[in-house]
């Protein structure tokens, strides 16, 4: 006889919603938007000319990532965002309407076998999208669920054949002060820089997403490339990413160079270990007035937990 095990973070499929009402609602937003367009170019020509590739979304979701909780509408999770390059309040959304798309090049160097650059069009055309539903946890102690579209991290490391002293991938954003005014900021130690082990990037849940909400991200989500991490906090899911570099010591990230004591390196989370300044206890649900208990790794313990077996003396939920 066969037994399906339900993951902690999964959710019934009752509570789905059915793919069909989903594209349903895909194709009136895309009727919508050709009432919008000019006369002179169609709903696909309007949209090819933001994002060359947005006619491969909505992509097919993958079932085996499913949640526990309902989706969080977009409309809530479009205009709260973390996103210092563009300003320190969450309404980022009208100053990272300055953030250029394209062109937009990716640079894989470091420990690999050649390295390389690829544009990121030709990048999202080589890999094959799908759709994973995604618990996100930010360090404050407020929470999302979204709907990620994109790739397997370990299918980008794939990609650029790192050697075997590859120990750490060391990812960071665009840097361009005329763009992104927060980064003229003597404060920060831009450009913003993250890093996983290599076990970490090849773990099934790292994620390169590309889109959201069934089509291309949006600037303030990161356009055009960022990465999630479920079982960590948000600050880690690096947005923009410009350069992969394959290295053999552990880099030195963003937040743990402005502030090691409240941002380390694993930032794994657990809610009992406290932020210095608040409980990690509970979170409050983004969109809602609910506020849950938060659980170890987001949820995702199953999944992650034997990546840490052996450093139990590291700071891993800081």
């Amino acid at each position: 006889m066969y037994i399906k095990r339900r993951s902690g973070w999964e959710m019934p499929e009752r509570l789905a919603t059915p793919e069909s009402v989903f594209l349903n609602r895909r194709a009136l937003l895309g009727g919508v938007a050709g009432l919008a367009a000019t006369s002179l170019v169609g709903v696909e020509g309007a949209f090819a000319a933001a994002d060359p590739t947005s006619g491969l979304y909505p992509a097919a979701r993958n079932e085996a990532y499913t949640l526990d909780r309902p989706l969080t509408a977009e409309k809530f999770s479009a205009d709260y965002n973390n996103f210092y390059e563009f300003g320190t309040s969450k309404t980022v959304l009208p100053a990272a309407n300055a953030l250029k798309t394209r062109p937009w090049t990716l640079k894989i160097d470091g420990l690999v076998e050649k390295p390389f650059e690829i544009g990121i069009d030709d990048l999202v055309r080589k890999m094959t999208l799908e759709e994973r539903l995604y618990r996100h946890r930010c360090v404050e102690a407020w929470s999302m669920s979204v709907p990620w579209t994109g790739f397997p991290l370990s299918k980008l490391v794939a990609l650029a054949k790192p050697a075997s002293g590859a120990k750490y991938l060391r990812m960071e954003t665009f840097m361009d002060k005329s763009m992104a005014p927060g980064q003229r900021s003597f404060l920060y130690p831009w450009p913003y820089v993250e890093g996983l082990t290599m076990e970490e990037a090849n773990n099934d849940l790292a994620f390169i997403a590309t889109g959201i909400y069934g089509k291309p991200l949006a600037n303030q989500f990161g356009a055009p490339i960022r990465l999630a991490v479920p079982w960590k906090y948000g600050f880690k899911s690096v947005k923009s990413i410009v350069k992969l570099s394959f290295v053999a010591e552990r880099p030195k990230t963003f937040w743990e160079g402005l502030q090691a004591s409240e941002y380390g390196f694993w930032a794994n989370v657990n809610p009992a270990v406290s932020h210095p300044r608040w409980s990690q206890a509970s979170e409050r649900v983004l969109g809602t007035d609910q506020r849950v208990p938060t659980l170890i790794y987001n949820g995702y313990g199953e999944q992650v937990a034997g990546l840490y077996k052996g450093l139990e003396n590291e700071r891993l939920f800081v």
